[in-house]
């Protein structure tokens, strides 16, 4: 099966989601006031789409779809969970810099995004590494 990439964007409504282009007949998207609530809205689409192929009798290829944050978006989201201080102390970016991408004043280049999921991924990886007696 397939894995398409789905990517996850701030928007007036909250955020939007949406497929990436992977040659596919169909594409499909989601909005919501919530990351939670835009994630299920784009699986009903998903749905939507396949049970529409259904009964056109119509072949549907299906896919395995992976969520991706844009910079600006896993900052919102996660910001009551992290503050920029935080986020400094572990990806070794300034908070003023993550305070413009968190607000759309500029994007990060590749490396910079890199540098923010290595330092995540190695703080997820030591939060799950704890056990408490």
């Amino acid at each position: 099966m397939k894995t398409v990439k789905v990517f996850i964007e701030k928007a007036e409504c909250g955020f939007s989601a949406y497929m990436e282009e992977a040659g596919l007949d169909y594409g499909c998207i989601g909005e919501g006031r919530t990351v939670e609530e835009t994630i299920e809205d784009f699986r009903k689409s998903y749905a939507g789409i396949k049970d529409y192929y259904a009964r056109h009798n119509k072949v549907f290829e299906e896919v395995n779809c992976e969520f991706y944050y844009d910079t600006a978006s896993f900052l919102n989201e996660f910001s009551k969970a992290f503050s920029l201080a935080g986020l400094e102390r572990i990806t070794g970016i300034s908070q003023a810099q993550l305070g413009h991408f968190l607000h759309g004043r500029r994007k990060p280049s590749a490396k910079t995004v890199a540098k923010i999921q290595a330092g995540v991924e190695k703080f997820a990886h030591e939060l799950t590494a704890v056990r408490f007696a």
